[in-house]
């Protein structure tokens, strides 16, 4: 049989891909020509494939390891990959490159540089960075707008628009990037309350980000492993558009390689904090709730949404930059 290069695999679009893998207790290697994950029962040792066109990104957990034939191939495919602990949280690894999470960017010479251009017109300048950070955001309240009353959930929706109304305002009016913080900040916490109100309706929640060693509970471990989901979606798009990491528009002066932060957050609040609200109710294992996540990926196009939010915003911070040059 003849072997696959997975050079000729990249005819399905990123944005388009279903998959995104967690693995733990495995070796990841290259068997036959294809990307195999290894198990080991007992004295048998038992082989699954990884359909790598077809997939975005891939964590990799306790007790994993990968030959450098499987890095290659995943490079050729366009996979990211990183290395996170138990559960899918803490994401980290040895590499000190720039990219955000701790992600390994495939590497490619022949990237598109269209959108790196457009990106970098406006970087520079405070205010166009400023305006490019509240069109993101703006486009993150649009997403919770739209995919909010769609849960199975009793939402109130007048509720749900006066929280959204109220943070555009909140938004239009930040002239810093640390005002934008604030004010993203302060909405996420009414987030935050609205989805235990309808769900958990436990008095004592407050957002906790899990440390090694300590416990907490169901609602914020699920948080943490589904935004981890959304880093890989966010790591991806930048990849795809050839947009370095390191340059954010909103957490790029608190974190290293921050528009991974930057291109998660379109989407985590829309689509992550619901589901982990509704598994902790429902009792979900990590698992179940990691594939009801992924389920939501796709079927919201979340990895289409946060290209075409980022493309949107090259596009018109460039556009209305070259319109001031030419009014001057």
């Amino acid at each position: 049989m003849d072997m696959i290069d997975s050079a000729h695999l990249k005819t399905i679009l990123h944005s388009k891909r279903a998959n995104i893998y967690y693995l733990e207790h495995c070796r990841l290697l290259v068997n036959g020509g294809r990307v195999e994950y290894v198990t080991e029962q007992g004295k048998e040792s038992l082989y699954w494939n990884i359909p790598i066109a077809n997939t975005s990104a891939i964590l990799l957990g306790t007790g994993t390891s990968l030959t450098q034939a499987a890095v290659r191939e995943l490079s050729r495919a366009g996979v990211m990959v990183g290395f996170c602990g138990g559960g899918g949280t803490p994401l980290f690894s040895s590499t000190e490159a720039e990219f955000a999470c701790q992600f390994f960017s495939p590497q490619s010479e022949y990237r598109p540089t269209e959108y790196l251009q457009r990106w970098c017109q406006f970087w520079f300048d405070d205010n166009r960075r400023l305006q490019a950070a509240k069109q993101l955001q703006n486009q993150r309240l649009d997403l919770i707008m739209q995919c909010w009353p769609q849960v199975d959930w009793a939402i109130d929706q007048p509720q749900l628009t006066e929280i959204i109304i109220d943070a555009k305002k909140q938004l239009a009016d930040a002239d810093n990037s640390q005002a934008l913080l604030a004010a993203e900040g302060r909405f996420s916490k009414r987030l935050y309350g609205l989805a235990n109100q309808l769900t958990l309706q436990n008095a004592s929640f407050s957002r906790e980000h899990g440390t090694r060693g300590k416990r907490y509970d169901p609602a914020n471990q699920f948080l943490d492993h589904g935004n981890y989901l959304a880093y890989g979606l966010g790591a991806t798009a930048c990849w795809v558009l050839g947009l370095p990491h390191g340059l954010a528009i909103l957490h790029g002066k608190t974190r290293r390689g921050g528009l991974v932060f930057d291109a998660a957050d379109i989407i985590k609040d829309a689509m992550i904090m619901p589901q982990a609200f509704l598994s902790a109710l429902r009792g979900d294992n990590e698992k179940e709730f990691r594939q009801a996540c992924i389920a939501q990926f796709a079927q919201l196009e979340a990895l289409d949404i946060i290209i075409d939010t980022l493309k949107q915003i090259a596009e018109q911070q460039a556009s209305d930059l070259h319109q001031h040059s030419e009014a001057v």
